[in-house]
């Protein structure tokens, strides 16, 4: 026998629980009534379904304690039906958005990687709580007075330290600027020069992007592998073939590798967008190796305790084959990275397509790697006319 919540008897009937009793009103549309736990009304809730998401969307209707007990059926029954109209025509309000915290919470939804620097420099900070409407300068320039006196961490001791350095003002816009796209979503821009202005209290760092001056040629790279132990070569050889983040390398898995067609999808990157490219024969010969015989959802690279690569795993290999070889003080992980880039770009291939492979932009390239670029190609022009 279907419920009918429309008899008082029958409500009052009902045994609590914590999902609400659901009555049927048509396709994609419920009403729903939960008893009070104690002594008291009971709530009603509205449930529809949306075609767009694929799920269905839930409101609280509330108690309708100022009317009548029979006509309070109608009454939630009515804005049950009108919330299913708005979520049928996909007009369906999203929950208001009150505090940074919240702000932050809706942006970070685009990207993982954003959604780390939020928990790291927002979430647990004073700025969080404080309200929109009552969002002022002072705030954002307390906030990025702390975040300039936070140590940037570097890596982690064996006996469980952190190293740390102090923040660079690259660090800092890029932290700033993730705050600032979070903000401009659902705030205007206050009046210049009051307090109201809350977007001048997190303008970019002038000139605060150094630019790429390290760069090991294919020589060093060589002397690089050379030196390195057989559990981190297969994981620094990739870096040196492909122009891919650290990172990228250590969160591919198996099954992002297409033997067939030598291509390789790396998922979880900077810009938090799926991308697919062609590699080439020597590192596709590579990554068929390491795949062989493992799960499709093993990681492609592992270390020699089954583990994925970190940060802090890969740096202490690469630093002690990097002084066994004879580098230059301060090459990493990145600057293969950085090298690699460089070596395509005088190569003749164009500013996008190196970007598009490398998860960048041509801008970026220009304006990290101009310099190094410039000289690596004029030392490749002396060597032609001697």
């Amino acid at each position: 026998m279907s419920l009918d919540l429309s008899k008082v008897k029958e409500r009052d009937a009902l045994p609590n629980r914590r999902e609400p009793h659901w009555q049927r009103l048509r396709p994609g549309c419920f009403i729903g009534y939960r008893p009070s736990a104690r002594e008291g009304l009971g709530t009603w809730i509205a449930r529809a379904y949306s075609e767009d998401e694929r799920n269905y969307r839930l409101k609280a209707l509330g108690d309708f304690c100022a009317i009548q007990a029979r006509d309070r059926f109608a009454a939630a029954k009515k804005e049950a039906e009108t919330f299913a109209d708005l979520v049928e025509a996909g007009g369906i309000a999203e929950h208001p958005v009150e505090t940074v915290a919240e702000a932050c919470q809706r942006y970070a939804s685009d990207g993982s990687e954003i959604g780390k620097r939020f928990t790291r420099h927002v979430y647990s900070d004073p700025i969080a709580k404080v309200k929109l409407s009552k969002l002022r300068r002072h705030h954002l320039k307390a906030w990025l007075r702390r975040l300039e006196d936070k140590p940037a961490q570097i890596s982690r001791r064996k006996d469980g330290r952190m190293t740390t350095r102090p923040r660079s003002p690259a660090s800092v816009n890029r932290d700033m600027a993730m705050l600032r796209a979070a903000l401009n979503r659902v705030l205007p821009h206050g009046t210049p020069d009051t307090e109201a202005a809350w977007q001048e209290a997190i303008t970019p760092i002038r000139n605060a992007d150094r630019q790429r001056t390290l760069y090991l040629d294919r020589e060093q790279r060589r002397s690089l592998l050379a030196e390195i132990d057989s559990e981190s070569e297969p994981f620094v050889r990739t870096l040196c073939l492909l122009p891919l983040r650290p990172g990228a390398v250590a969160n591919l898995n198996v099954a992002d590798f297409d033997r067939r067609t030598a291509e390789l999808t790396i998922g979880k990157d900077k810009s938090g967008k799926p991308r697919r490219i062609v590699v080439p024969k020597v590192a596709a010969t590579l990554m068929a190796a390491q795949s062989k015989n493992r799960r499709p959802d093993e990681a492609l690279f592992l270390r020699g305790n089954g583990r994925p690569w970190t940060k802090g795993s890969w740096k202490g290999p690469i630093a002690k084959a990097g002084r066994k070889a004879g580098l230059p003080v301060g090459a990493t992980a990145y600057t293969l990275r950085h090298s690699t880039i460089t070596d395509l770009v005088i190569g003749g291939l164009s500013l996008l397509t190196v970007a598009q492979i490398s998860d960048t932009s041509a801008e970026m390239i220009e304006r990290h790697y101009g310099h190094l670029i410039q000289s690596v190609a004029a030392e490749a022009l002396a060597k032609l006319s001697l």
